[in-house]
């Protein structure tokens, strides 16, 4: 099983942006813990960060035929983005969204998700151990 995870804009910034709401451990850190997790599964995984929309959405585009999966946490462009919506749903590849805090308890603009109902599931404020729960439900499908 392939999958790519997709992670959007200033998650790059992790240990440095709002530690006290994202912490202190590093985008870096963030790779290898999923890393090992998906050799503990035999899954084979790629990874994608980007600040821009469109090249999300490519990379989404790109994810067709190649991934069995996709763990996507579009950060500010959950609340925004009807185009990172629509490639999910057009390339058909089970996704999960995945966000470190709980969008649910912050912002009332956090609230909405225009990507949760093209996902299979969602997984949020749990850290980064969120992505390895994300990581299992798309190997358990």
């Amino acid at each position: 099983m392939k999958i790519l995870v997709i992670n959007g804009p200033n998650i790059n910034m992790l240990g440095i942006r709002e530690p006290d709401i994202y912490g202190k451990e590093t985008y870096a850190e963030l790779i290898d813990k999923i890393k090992k997790e998906a050799d503990n599964i035999s899954v084979s995984v790629s990874f994608f960060q980007s600040n821009h929309e469109g090249e999300i959405v490519d990379e989404i585009q790109k994810a067709y035929g190649v991934f069995d999966g996709i763990i996507i946490n579009p950060a500010a462009y959950t609340h925004t983005s009807i185009a990172i919506a629509d490639a999910i749903k057009a390339v058909g590849i089970k996704t999960v969204e995945v966000h470190i805090s709980d969008p649910d308890t912050r912002e009332e603009f956090r609230k909405i998700s225009y990507v949760r109902p093209v996902c299979a599931a969602t997984v949020k404020g749990k850290g980064f151990a969120g992505y390895i729960e994300a990581l299992r439900i798309l190997a358990e499908k």
